[in-house]
């Protein structure tokens, strides 16, 4: 993606004295990380298909999640919500067996299915619904109904900039809204991994209907501005200040969200539901210690947390795929 020359830009920024060198830095920061429509951005890369999001070795060589993908991309449904910006925002979604829809759109009374239950899958940065598509799949064998939105910036969703989580939990309202009113009996729970998992948390605190029974989180960060500064340290290997204080002020204007603002660790304060916290105990991505931080924060009378020795980011449910799916199964039964 022509790295050399965005870091350059930033590397300029931060030599020319004054605010004009920093807004070109910050803007450089901004285009790289958020803005999927930018020539050089990590987004319009993986869009293009010069790059992969995701799909590393450990996940894509994994045979039942390519029998997943499979499974979803026949069984996937269109559906979508009304952005509260404009606008319309994708997802896809996969009825429970069972689950009729009347001509109204509605769930209609002759569905077989009697236990209402939901599972919103939230995915990664630069990844997509059917990177989830083997816990789709899990879950719709034990009699699920799932929805995956795709968040902003992502997939079909590319005409926005990326929400890091923070813009995408409003809009999760909305689609929780959705499966209310196809189905008011609706028990349904969140689950989300990485970026996916810092939108579950950051939607935690907000206004939950009584329908959403449980949240589940995996290697979510604990804020965009800590989850950012981690990635300039250690991967750009650039200084987070002044650089991110003008990368946050360009997204403040350009996207109407504050990288300090966005913070799961904050929303978890107000949290009420069951929660339940993974991670991977050599993630490098989302360090563990942002476990501790979030899990310390939940204000939820019922949390627990669980680290998976030996796995990376995102690669919990790979590693240790029996005690994981055993760990969420025991959970969501016992919320649902």
């Amino acid at each position: 993606m022509h790295m050399v020359h965005v870091l350059g830009s930033m590397a300029a920024g931060i030599a020319i004295a004054g605010g004009a060198g920093l807004g070109l830095a910050g803007n450089a920061l901004f285009d790289m990380a958020l803005n999927p429509r930018a020539k050089h951005s990590i987004m319009a890369r993986i869009n293009s298909g010069e790059a992969t999001g995701t799909d590393m070795s450990i996940f894509a060589s994994d045979p039942s999640r390519s029998a997943a993908r499979a499974w979803f991309d026949e069984a996937k449904r269109d559906i979508s919500i009304a952005a509260r910006d404009g606008g319309v925002l994708h997802g896809w979604r996969v009825w429970g067996h069972g689950v009729v829809p009347a001509p109204d759109g509605r769930r209609s009374p002759e569905s077989a299915d009697v236990d209402h239950r939901y599972l919103i899958l939230c995915h990664g940065y630069s990844g997509r619904p059917s990177d989830l598509a083997r816990e789709a799949h899990a879950a719709h064998r034990r009699g699920f109904s799932v929805l995956l939105p795709a968040a902003r910036g992502h997939e079909r969703n590319a005409d926005r900039y990326v929400g890091m989580g923070w813009l995408d939990a409003y809009d999760l309202l909305a689609w929780i809204d959705t499966l209310v009113d196809f189905d008011p009996d609706a028990r349904i729970a969140l689950y989300g991994v990485s970026m996916g998992g810092a939108e579950v948390m950051m939607a935690s605190g907000l206004d939950l209907p009584p329908q959403v029974r449980c949240i589940i989180e995996d290697c979510g960060f604990t804020s965009v501005w800590d989850e950012l500064a981690v990635q300039m340290r250690d991967l750009m290997h650039l200084p987070v200040s002044p650089l991110l204080d003008a990368a946050e002020a360009v997204c403040r204007a350009r996207a109407g969200y504050g990288f300090r603002e966005a913070s799961a660790q904050e929303r978890l304060r107000s949290a009420r539901v069951p929660m339940l916290f993974l991670h991977g105990a050599d993630d490098s991505f989302v360090p563990p210690a942002m476990l501790d931080a979030v899990y310390e924060a939940c204000a939820s009378p019922v949390k627990e947390r669980v680290l998976f020795e030996g796995a990376g980011h995102g690669a919990s449910s790979y590693v240790h795929p029996e005690r994981y799916a055993m760990i969420v199964g025991d959970f969501l039964s016992r919320h649902l």
